[in-house]
């Protein structure tokens, strides 16, 4: 395998919307490729695309190496929607006990090592109703992360996260790719995209251009990620 996730002339529409339009793209092993663009660009629902959870009208998604939706590679990914999907009345622990079962972990495997790392030991027992939304976050994560997932998948990850949060999630990230793990992680934050090793810019379902984060500035000129975008977004670039 060349690469870890290889999106090629994929398309998806929702009635009139053309969410994702003739999409082709390639993700390296051991990165974080981030998609870059304002609310409902299609970032989510390339996202899904890659998941396969959402079928494309055309074109084909190859991930790890299979041609998706396999549920064989599922159990590779993690998944980090941007809306939680946390069971209020249920602990953290059990939480993300119950992610864990889903991959085939045994009842409780991994999940005190994981609730740590996120630094939730102290609510591990704690019903998520009752915790704060960063900590939601922290635990939506978590549960992504429990089965140790060779690709990981994160929609907006840090919104409504403070800055230090927003820093660690990153720094954390970082540890990921040198741990091997690939992730896509989708953005409108434009400063948050420097911290990807190549990124997209995306616009009505469109690609705008790809590159290095360096790279996308240098080509217009720019000073910072929100000046190329607009840059590119006019066909200046």
């Amino acid at each position: 395998m060349d690469y870890a996730v290889t999106v090629e002339g994929v398309s998806k529409s929702f009635g009139p919307i053309r969410a994702v339009e003739d999409v082709t793209l390639s993700v390296p092993f051991g990165q974080t490729f981030g998609l870059l663009g304002p609310s409902g660009c299609g970032k989510t629902t390339l996202i899904r695309l890659i998941l396969g959870l959402l079928s494309p009208a055309g074109g084909s998604v190859t991930v790890l190496g299979e041609r998706m939706p396999s549920r064989r590679t599922m159990r590779d990914i993690g998944y980090m929607p941007q809306s939680t999907a946390l069971y209020e009345d249920l602990t953290l622990a059990e939480n993300v006990g119950f992610f864990g079962s889903l991959y085939g972990l045994s009842s409780g495997e991994g999940v005190e090592d994981v609730v740590r790392l996120m630094e939730l030991a102290e609510r591990i027992h704690s019903p998520v109703r009752t915790l704060s939304g960063g900590m939601r976050q922290r635990a939506s994560l978590a549960c992504a992360l429990v089965h140790r997932p060779r690709l990981l998948l994160l929609d907006e990850p840090t919104v409504g996260l403070d800055p230090r949060l927003r820093a660690n999630f990153w720094r954390y990230f970082r540890q990921l790719n040198q741990q091997g793990v690939t992730i896509i992680a989708s953005t409108h934050v434009m400063d948050e995209a420097e911290h990807c090793h190549r990124l997209v810019l995306m616009r009505e379902g469109r690609l705008l251009v790809e590159g290095t984060p360096t790279e996308l500035r240098q080509n217009v000129n720019a000073s910072t990620l929100d000046e190329a975008f607009l840059t590119y977004a006019e066909g200046r670039g």
